[in-house]
């Protein structure tokens, strides 16, 4: 029969875990995150350089690998096309556009004219990726991102207005219907504009400023 060597002074029994646990496992899960990242990064830039049809080759030249890299970390072009999205949205659009909105500013009719002026600019500034982000539209949940981002301002916009008429004593019931319709009509007019560009940029802003806030300025309460 097979003995069990018993530790002097002590008894057999189930291991005690380990107080200092290997942390490889973590490590490689950050290192793999990370890495995942850089790769989004570079395939942003390829949308740049190649435009909304880019292929995974353009990313790959982008980040200095093979393609077969680019395979480890995304199962396919549809997931890599996601987290593009969601990166074009969480770092360049909404950061720039809920920022403008949040600022104080003199007046609403100054407000507005800041927003769309933001969003104009991104069109002029990120053509590639605005394309991109059109071309997109119609994919399912998060990765709308045009969807996603008239959704995210327009939210943010209703609480404002929201807030604005509950201060008055008013019902906030209207705020949001006005919000949605305030950024689906810039949305659309901008779009337009960016494949026909029949006025200037400070054209288009003011005229979707006189628009918005002709409704707006006449149905709020004074700040």
């Amino acid at each position: 029969m097979q003995q069990v060597a018993v530790p002097p002074g002590g008894t057999t029994g189930p291991a005690t875990p380990d107080p200092h646990p290997d942390g490889r496992r973590s490590r490689w899960t950050e290192h793999r995150r990370a890495r995942k990242e850089e790769l989004v990064g570079a395939a942003v830039e390829a949308v740049r350089l190649a435009g909304p049809d880019f292929s995974v080759d353009d990313v790959a030249r982008s980040a200095g690998v093979s393609k077969t890299v680019i395979y480890r970390y995304f199962s396919d072009k549809d997931e890599l096309i996601n987290d593009v999205l969601e990166r074009i949205s969480t770092a360049i659009l909404l950061p720039r556009l809920l920022g403008e909105l949040t600022v104080d500013r003199a007046d609403d009719r100054e407000r507005l004219h800041a927003v769309i002026a933001a969003f104009v600019r991104l069109i002029e500034d990120e053509p590639a990726l605005y394309r991109f982000a059109y071309a997109q539209a119609g994919r399912s949940g998060r990765a709308d991102l045009v969807a996603a981002t008239e959704h995210e301002i327009a939210e943010a916009l209703g609480r404002m207005l929201g807030e604005r008429l509950t201060s008055a004593g008013r019902p906030a019931g209207p705020a949001m219907t006005w919000a949605y319709g305030v950024v689906g009509m810039v949305q659309l007019a901008a779009h337009w504009w960016s494949g026909t560009r029949q006025v200037s940029p400070a054209e288009l802003v003011d005229q979707l400023t006189g628009l918005a806030y002709g409704g707006l300025g006449a149905l709020l309460p004074p700040p």
